[in-house]
């Protein structure tokens, strides 16, 4: 009985303490700091409270100590938040998955495509490699600890040497471009595999990336041994139905006026159709990504050019082995779409995933899909 009477009177002494808990903590981080403590603060600190009345019969308690420790603890922990956000610059993954491991490094380097636009690749992980194409909104130091990208980097780069980019107009690569158009893309692309001197390799393509694969790998018959397609598209937003071509023209609207605004609401409303799913944290990162990878302008230059897209002369001339996977409640692509793309492509096979989001993120069912689906692909 008197135990139990303890721990209750313990945990109403936790309940009313931990209203005082900010308060320690300001006074901490200055006496931490400057060693100054006026012993107002700690009068103040129990005024007007039943505190004192509950801690009478308990061992003496130097809350000036406790003080100090809460402050001390909040300076360490700034500290370790520092360097993460040092380590994020330096490309350096913010922790452990199921994916990858700590010490996962990514080397980035530069080359000029074609018409002189300085490009971006990075290289990550070992064994066969894997080439991914750029697509629209791509940072490769940003996309390196993004919640939303990183599962991915990390589950292609655990068995393949992943080589990607950014597209000219995002990230690292030159924002000030000449031009935007499925041909520059594609041009990008034959630059950073030419400079990583690659000959033959499998191409994965993802969303607009799938088209640029598409249009290279008909190209290109001779370099591009398999084709992995996801949430791609035969037609673009703009020329599959009138609706669709109104809603595309009122999202690059909205990022001509909104997205350059520290207020993210603008980006928000693509977030919200990009990835539904998303946590608040994983939202934030992509709202962040959204104003990091490229200007309001370009963004909407890209989307535009991305919506008018149409691979009709394309799908029929690609000769390598395609998997197509799109996820089933994919806002942004319909289904339908990459079902569509699949007919099109000669000898294609077509597997759905469970999920909503427009990128598959970590802890949904659709990742371990893609993964075993990609690696059983690759391997035969």
């Amino acid at each position: 009985m008197k135990s139990g009477a303890s721990e209750s009177r313990l945990r109403h002494i936790l309940t009313i303490g931990r209203e005082y808990l900010t308060h320690w903590a300001i006074a901490g981080v200055i006496i931490a700091l400057t060693g100054f403590a006026p012993e107002h603060w700690f009068a103040d600190l129990f005024q007007h409270t039943e505190l004192p009345h509950l801690l009478t019969g308990l061992p003496a308690i130097d809350f000036r100590l406790v003080a100090v420790c809460v402050g001390v603890a909040i300076i360490v922990t700034n500290v370790v938040i520092q360097n993460r956000k040092q380590s994020i610059a330096k490309g350096q993954p913010r922790n452990a998955t199921a994916f990858g491991k700590v010490g996962a490094t990514q080397e980035i380097k530069y080359c000029r495509s074609a018409d002189g636009v300085k490009l971006a690749y990075a290289t990550a992980g070992n064994g066969p490699v894997l080439v991914k194409t750029g697509n629209w909104l791509n940072h490769l130091e940003y996309d390196w600890e993004s919640p939303v990208w990183r599962h991915l980097i990390l589950g292609l780069a655990k068995n393949h040497t992943l080589i990607r980019y950014d597209a000219r107009g995002n990230g690292l690569s030159d924002w000030e471009v000449p031009e935007l158009s499925l041909n520059t893309w594609v041009s990008d692309l034959e630059a950073v595999v030419d400079a990583a001197g690659l000959e033959r390799f499998p191409l994965l393509g993802i969303s607009q990336g799938c088209a640029v694969s598409i249009v290279y790998a008909a190209k290109h018959p001779q370099r591009v041994s398999k084709l992995i397609l996801y949430g791609g598209f035969v037609l673009g937003a703009k020329k599959r139905s009138p609706e669709e071509r109104d809603k595309r023209n009122a999202l690059a609207t909205l990022m001509r006026l909104g997205w350059g605004q520290d207020n993210p609401a603008f980006r928000q409303v693509f977030t919200n159709i990009f990835i539904p799913g998303a946590t608040e944290e994983q939202k934030d990162f992509f709202n962040e990504l959204e104003r990091r990878t490229t200007t309001p302008e370009l963004a909407a230059k890209m989307f535009d050019a991305t919506g008018d897209i149409d691979l009709t002369a394309f799908v029929g001339e690609v000769r390598a082995p395609t998997l197509v996977m799109h996820a089933r409640g994919d806002m942004i692509v319909p289904v339908d779409a990459g079902r569509a793309l699949a007919s099109r492509i000669p000898g294609a096979r077509f597997v759905v995933l469970q999920g909503q989001n427009h990128l598959f993120l970590e802890n949904e069912p659709a990742t371990m899909q893609f993964f075993k689906e990609v690696d059983d692909f690759l391997k035969n």
